[in-house]
């Protein structure tokens, strides 16, 4: 818009800020994952950076997997200092999906290091269809 441009270049100089950000604050990011299959098993890393490994849970019910987890963003502010901004969040992060096949959830893995979640979900053996006879 351009008056909002103009009103900007008219007010700077004016209002001197102690420090400058560009862009406003994301909300909170949305776990994001990658899915690999293969002829046995599902590998998927999820990005969950800053959360402790106790604080994730991770569900799974036949082909649905759910990952959800809790940051946290500790605040400590010492004597005589002042928060500029803060632009950490904190809150529950959610991410469901559905994959091709049931896993088979007592064999499941999973492992977190360095922000990423590895899954291992082996596939549950297909059931075999039986022909009935009719007698």
């Amino acid at each position: 818009n351009p008056f909002d441009d103009s009103i900007d270049e008219l007010l700077r100089g004016f209002f001197v800020r102690p420090v400058a950000f560009e862009g406003t604050p994301k909300a909170a990011q949305a776990i994001r994952i990658d899915v690999r299959e293969d002829e046995n098993a599902y590998t998927v890393h999820a990005e969950i950076p800053g959360v402790k490994k106790d604080e994730i849970h991770v569900n799974i019910d036949n082909e649905q997997v759910a990952i959800s987890a809790e940051t946290r963003n500790e605040r400590e502010v010492k004597e005589g200092e002042r928060v500029l901004r803060a632009e950490r969040h904190y809150g529950k992060v959610y991410r469901a999906f559905v994959l091709g096949q049931a896993v088979d959830q007592e064999k499941a893995v999973a492992r977190y290091a360095d922000g990423v979640l590895e899954l291992t979900l082996p596939k549950k053996a297909a059931a075999s269809s039986k022909r009935l006879t009719i007698n």
